[in-house]
């Protein structure tokens, strides 16, 4: 297991984020309530494009470890949808589902091997590339959730870096932190729900909380993060561009959520 690092250090130290379409943070786009083959479609296409490579080949070659003219990036396999926890769900809105779609992603692979994971999502000028991540968590827990319960639906609770998938009237975790939330054999909808109520129900948009901005009780850390660890021009470290996306949606920081993430990516899943 990786050591898990305060989040302004995971940031400075190894979460360099490629914001490539920066106007979907100044006006969140709504995701599909489903994927279909045209939303695939149109987020490999935006996976594929000579910018969006381009931007990659920098993205690899930030660090040194391989080349700008060398990084030679590809897109391999279909894009994933990547679930989050909804707060409709959290607030008890009929008809809910337990997750939402944030985004899709794309596994983008360099030529030394190095993998990240494009988040594709629908903006007001269309399906674009949002933000590049390292690693390939998007990937292993989609797998992980379709063998461990099939059909069902993998999702993120990105408050607490917790994967589960659901299916029916069960939750299950997918890694160490969702098991420390829901036990190793998991829980029912309903007791999940009981569990994120009480955790995250104040927390909702047009919650006090949210008009306070508090960031989840990150926000010196996200604030700390914010400065000085960009790599050159079209990069940030910090939050990834979201559009509409949880992290906001539930009051938390972003940045701070990112970050948590990061500092805990290449462990295995449960």
């Amino acid at each position: 297991m990786q050591k898990r690092v305060h989040p302004a250090a995971a940031v400075l130290a190894a979460c360099t984020v490629l914001v490539l379409a920066p106007q979907a943070a100044a006006a969140p786009v709504p995701q599909p309530a489903a994927v279909t083959a045209e939303s695939k479609a149109a987020a490999a296409r935006a996976a594929a494009a000579p910018d969006t490579l381009a931007t990659l080949s920098r993205f690899f070659a930030r660090e040194g470890k391989v080349t700008l003219d060398a990084a030679r990036p590809r897109i391999e396999g279909e894009a994933v949808p990547v679930n989050h926890l909804s707060p409709d769900f959290v607030a008890g809105r009929a008809g809910a589902g337990v997750a939402r779609l944030e985004f899709l992603a794309s596994k983008a692979v360099s030529s030394d091997g190095q993998q990240a994971a494009l988040w594709t999502a629908r903006t007001a000028a269309g399906w674009q590339v949002v933000n590049i991540a390292t690693g390939d968590d998007e990937f292993r827990y989609a797998q992980l959730g379709a063998a461990k319960l099939p059909g069902g639906t993998v999702f993120r609770e990105p408050q607490i870096d917790a994967w589960y998938v659901a299916a029916g009237d069960r939750v299950l975790p997918l890694d160490e932190d969702a098991e420390r939330a829901v036990g190793t054999g998991g829980v029912t909808l309903a007791v999940y729900r009981a569990r994120v109520v009480k955790a995250y129900g104040d927390k909702l948009p047009g919650s006090a909380y949210a008009r306070k901005g508090e960031a989840g009780g990150y926000a010196e850390a996200a604030a700390e993060a914010g400065g000085g660890a960009g790599t050159g021009a079209g990069t940030s470290a910090g939050a990834p561009v979201a559009a509409g996306g949880v992290a906001g949606g539930l009051a938390l920081a972003a940045a701070a959520v990112f970050a948590v993430r990061r500092s805990r990516r290449g462990r295995s899943p449960a």
